[in-house]
């Protein structure tokens, strides 16, 4: 089973989050990872410490070549940065991938606290991106910018992934590891017209955090693209982030990156 996945990110040059933390990803779940990168970033465990932007033209120039020839199973999407590239890659999946399964990880800030998105292309991704996504997955910071109010437990979080999905995904996954950071249970509510599953999980209490939320989308696109239904896809994805957060190699003095090569095969037969 193989799956084409189309990563459109920014990449992070200390290899745990962004582009390298997607690729990882798919490759250990068994699918084969496409990239258009959209910015590149200096950052370590401690931080981003600097941006470059890519050229839209290139960005637009990098989703062409992949998609005309390769094709792709799924699509996702993750530091886009500004609302020019926003606007790009919108217009260049629906031109060139309409209807294939899109996730939309909607990176606005780094676990550092550097910002990822420009305030003024905030509005540029609820416009143009939501109305393409069968499943947008926010953390509790960036679902909060997005519906304008703190989110502060269960009931608040499903509330949220409601009117999010009022804004043109398919379906919300409310991530809710920030909600009682010193608790034993981590919740996360994939929300949809036909209702909301929850998902929870005994808290691995960890610095060995980074990137694993472009890491969760990049495993749910990979599910996708093979062909698993959402809930299927999302159990799957939380699973492999679990363990690699468990087996992580513990590098770098901040927040350091998981083990997303873990037992990958022996973990993809388990998960048929």
């Amino acid at each position: 089973m193989t799956g084409r996945v189309l990563i459109i990110a920014g990449s992070d040059s200390g290899g745990g989050a962004g582009i390298q933390a997607d690729i990882k990803a798919v490759t250990a779940l068994g699918g084969f990872a496409m990239t258009a990168i959209a910015a590149l970033t200096a950052q370590n465990t401690l931080g981003v410490h600097g941006i470059h932007p890519i050229p839209v033209a290139f960005v637009r120039q990098q989703m062409a070549a992949v998609l005309d020839d390769i094709g792709a199973d799924a699509l996702k999407t993750g530091m886009l940065a500004t609302a020019e590239v926003i606007g790009a890659v919108a217009e260049e999946i629906t031109n060139r991938a309409p209807g294939l399964p899109l996730v939309v990880d909607p990176v606005m800030v780094a676990k550092g606290g550097h910002r990822l998105l420009e305030e003024s292309a905030t509005r540029a991704l609820v416009e143009r991106l939501l109305p393409l996504a069968t499943v947008l997955t926010p953390n509790l910071p960036e679902a909060e910018v997005l519906v304008g109010y703190p989110i502060t437990d269960a009931q608040a979080m499903e509330a949220a992934g409601r009117e999010l999905l009022a804004l043109g995904p398919k379906t919300v996954l409310m991530k809710g590891g920030h909600l009682d950071e010193e608790g034993t249970e981590v919740l996360d509510i994939l929300v949809s017209e036909e209702g909301a599953i929850r998902f929870t999980d005994p808290r691995i209490h960890s610095t060995s955090t980074h990137g694993t939320g472009c890491t969760l989308a990049s495993a749910i696109a990979c599910g996708l693209a093979q062909g698993r239904p959402m809930a299927t896809a999302v159990a799957r994805a939380r699973a492999y982030v679990r363990r690699a957060i468990e087996t992580a190699p513990g590098l770098g003095a901040g927040h350091g990156p998981l083990n997303h090569g873990h037992t990958v095969f022996p973990f993809e037969a388990r998960s048929q």
